[in-house]
C-alpha cells in the first residue's frame, strides 16, 4: 500500500478510476483524459473523479509532480455538450450550485495539491478543458494547441471555475477581458506571446517535454516546491507586509528540514544533493 502522510481515513486508495487514466513511475504521476472519441469532453463522472483524484495523491508522499493530458486529437474539448449542457437544463438551482462547485473543486485542487502540475496541451483546450490547463503550474503545449474560454458563447459568465481569478493573474486584465469576453480561439503563438504557455515544443513533442520537466521536478527538493507553489497561490491577495512575513516564516521551518542540512552536506562534500522531501 502507498504510505499516506498525516491523518489517513479509513478508505483505501482507490485503485481504478472510470474517467480518466493514472500511471505512476517514479515519483510522477500522469493523469490523462481518456475519452478520445469526443476530444476528452468531461462529463460529471470525468469532473467527480478529477476532483478525488488530486485529493488522494494530494494525501501521499510518493507523488512529487504530475502531468494533465488528453489522449487522441486533443487536451479537452470542455463540457459535454448532450452529458452536461444537456442534462443541466433539467437541474433545479440547489442542483445546479452543487454542480458548478464541484468543477470549482478541481480547480482549486489542482492549485492547492503540493505537487507542481504540468498541463500537456495539444490541439484543443476548450471552455472547461482551457481552465484546467489555466490552474496549472505549468503549460507545456505544441503547436497545435489553441485555447478557447467559450464560456459566453453558451450564454454563461466567463468567470467559470475560477477563470477570471487566475487568467488576468497570468496574463493580466486587458487579455484576460478579451478572452473571458469574446471566447476566440488563442492559438500557441500568440498564448505563448502573452504568458498563457510556459513553453511551445516542437509537433508532437508537448508530452515527453512534460514528462521531462515532470522528473526534473519529482528528483528535486519536493519540500521547497510544496512551499513555493502555496506562497504562490497565498500571496496573490496579500499586502507586501503579510507576503514578507509569510516568507519568513516558511523559510524558518524549511531552515530545520532535512533537505536544508542536505544541500549543506553535498556542498561541501562536493556532491550532487539526495533530496528526500523533508
Amino acid at each position: 500500500m502507498t504510505p499516506f502522510s498525516g491523518f489517513p481515513s479509513s478508505a483505501s486508495p482507490t485503485e481504478h478510476w472510470r474517467h480518466l487514466r493514472l500511471d505512476r513511475h517514479e515519483g510522477v504521476a500522469t493523469v490523462t483524459l481518456a475519452r478520445p472519441e469526443k476530444l476528452n469532453a468531461l462529463t460529471f463522472g470525468a469532473y467527480a473523479d478529477l476532483r478525488d483524484l488530486l485529493a488522494e495523491l494530494a494525501r501521499e508522499r510518493s507523488v512529487r509532480a504530475l502531468v494533465l493530458g488528453g489522449e487522441g486529437r486533443g487536451f479537452c474539448s470542455g463540457g459535454d455538450v448532450d452529458e452536461i449542457i444537456g442534462a443541466t437544463l433539467a437541474l433545479d438551482t440547489a442542483a445546479l450550485l452543487d454542480f458548478n462547485r464541484m468543477t470549482g473543486l478541481v480547480v482549486r485542487a489542482i492549485r492547492e495539491c503540493p505537487f507542481p502540475v504540468i498541463a500537456a496541451v495539444h490541439g484543443v483546450a476548450a471552455g472547461a478543458g482551457a481552465v484546467l490547463a489555466l490552474a496549472a503550474d505549468f503549460r507545456i503545449a505544441d503547436p497545435s494547441a489553441r485555447f478557447a474560454f467559450l464560456f459566453t458563447r453558451v450564454g454563461l459568465s466567463g468567470g467559470d471555475m475560477g477563470a477570471a481569478y487566475l487568467l488576468p493573474r497570468v496574463v493580466g486584465l486587458g487579455h484576460a477581458t478579451r478572452l473571458l469576453m469574446l471566447g476566440e480561439p488563442v492559438r500557441a503563438p500568440e498564448a505563448e506571446r502573452i504568458g498563457l504557455l510556459s513553453e511551445v515544443t516542437e509537433e508532437g513533442r508537448a508530452p515527453a517535454r512534460a514528462a521531462e520537466l515532470a522528473r526534473t521536478l519529482a528528483e528535486g527538493p519536493a519540500l521547497a516546491h510544496a512551499r513555493t507553489k502555496a506562497l504562490l497561490t497565498a500571496e496573490l491577495d496579500m499586502s507586501l507586509a503579510a507576503a514578507v512575513e509569510m516568507d519568513a516564516s516558511t523559510q524558518a521551518l524549511l531552515m530545520t528540514s532535512d533537505d536544508y542540512a542536505e544541500f549543506h552536506a553535498a556542498f561541501t562534500g562536493r556532491r550532487p544533493p539526495r533530496w528526500q522531501g523533508r
